[in-house]
C-alpha cells in the first residue's frame, strides 16, 4: 500500500496549501518531499491574502519587502512586525499561526473631540509607539473617541476583537469614573460594555467601579483592553465602528483631565492617542487562540 509520502510533490502541496502555516511547517520535517512541498510558493500563496493587489500595494509601502524571493519568506515578514501604511495612519501585520489580517489605527486616524483644540490634547512623538506621534490628553470636559475601519480590508469570515492600547502617565479621572466602550459592523447590534481605565484603584474606596474590567500590562509597557468583539462576513462597504465615551452616573458626561496605544495573541486594531497623563491606541485582532508549538522548527519559523 503507497504512503502519503509515496505521492507526488504536486498533490502534496495541494494538500499542505488547504491546512495552516504552523501545519505546513510541522509537515515539512517528515521528508525531504514534504520539506520541498511545505516550503513551495504554491502553498504559501494560499495563506497570503487572496488580493494580490492588496498585497502589492502593502509591498509598495514598504521598500524592504520588495526583493523578497519567496513566499513563505514573504508571508513571514509580514508578521514578525507591523508594516506602517497609509502616510502612518495604519500599521499592518498577518496573525503568525493563522494568517488572518490584524490592523492598528493611529489617533491621526481617529476622531477626538476637541483634538484639534491645544488647549485639551497636545499631538507629541512617543519614542515606544510605533506612529510619529501620538494623542496626549491635557484636560477635557468630554472624553468621546471614534474610530472606524471599512470590513472590507479585514480576512472575511472571521471573529475579531478590537482592543484600546494606552498609557498613564499620573492619571487623573478614572479613579472613580467608568467609561463605555462599544463595537460594532454599522446597522448591526453593538457591544459595548463599561469598564474601568486605571488598573490600579481600590473598588473598596470606588464602589462604582468595583468588579468592573480593568486594562492589562502587555509585554511592551503599554496597557490594553478589550472593548468588544464582532463577527466580519467580508461583506463589502460596511464599516466596523469602534467608540470610547467618559460616563458619569450612567450618562455621557466629563472627565477632569483624563489621559488617554499589538494586537494579542488573539487579532487587532488601533494605535496612538495620548493625554498629558495619558496615552492610547486602538488595535484590532483576528480571534485566534494559539496553543505553543510542539516542533523547533515551527518554533523558529513562526517565531513571535
Amino acid at each position: 500500500m503507497a504512503e502519503i509520502q509515496d505521492l507526488p510533490e504536486g498533490c502534496i502541496g495541494d494538500i499542505l496549501s488547504r491546512t495552516t502555516p504552523v501545519d505546513a511547517c510541522r509537515f515539512s520535517v517528515v521528508s525531504k518531499t514534504f520539506r520541498s512541498a511545505a516550503d513551495s510558493d504554491a502553498v504559501w500563496n494560499r495563506f497570503l491574502p487572496s488580493d494580490s493587489n492588496f498585497i502589492d500595494s502593502i509591498i509598495s509601502q514598504s521598500p524592504s519587502l520588495a526583493n523578497i524571493p519567496t513566499k513563505k519568506a514573504l508571508y513571514l515578514a509580514l508578521s514578525d512586525r507591523p508594516i506602517i501604511i497609509d502616510h502612518g495612519q495604519k500599521s499592518f501585520q498577518l496573525d503568525k499561526k493563522s494568517g488572518k489580517i490584524c490592523y492598528m489605527l493611529a489617533a491621526r486616524a481617529l476622531t477626538i473631540i476637541w483634538g484639534d483644540d491645544l488647549r485639551y490634547w497636545d499631538w507629541i512623538p512617543m519614542p515606544d509607539s510605533r506612529f510619529p506621534e501620538v494623542a496626549q490628553l491635557r484636560a477635557v470636559c468630554w472624553l468621546e473617541i471614534r474610530g472606524m475601519i471599512n470590513a472590507i480590508v479585514l480576512s472575511p469570515n472571521t471573529q475579531y476583537a478590537a482592543y484600546a492600547v494606552f498609557k498613564l502617565i499620573e492619571s487623573r479621572g478614572f479613579q472613580d469614573h467608568v467609561v463605555e466602550l462599544s463595537v460594532g459592523v454599522e446597522g448591526d447590534h453593538n457591544s459595548t460594555r463599561v469598564v474601568c481605565f486605571d488598573p490600579n484603584v481600590e473598588g473598596t474606596r470606588h464602589p462604582r467601579v468595583e468588579g468592573l474590567q480593568r486594562p492589562s500590562v502587555r509585554n511592551d509597557g503599554w496597557m490594553e483592553i478589550e472593548m468588544g468583539e464582532f463577527f466580519n462576513s467580508g461583506i463589502e462597504n460596511e464599516e466596523v465602528q469602534m467608540n470610547i465615551m467618559g460616563m458619569k452616573g450612567g450618562v455621557t458626561s466629563a472627565l477632569t483631565a483624563a489621559e488617554p496605544d499589538e494586537a494579542k495573541s488573539d487579532p487587532k486594531l488601533v494605535e496612538g492617542w495620548k493625554h498629558a497623563n495619558k496615552v492610547c491606541r486602538y488595535t484590532i485582532l483576528n480571534r485566534t487562540r494559539r496553543s505553543k508549538p510542539k516542533s523547533t522548527s515551527i518554533t523558529n519559523s513562526l517565531k513571535n
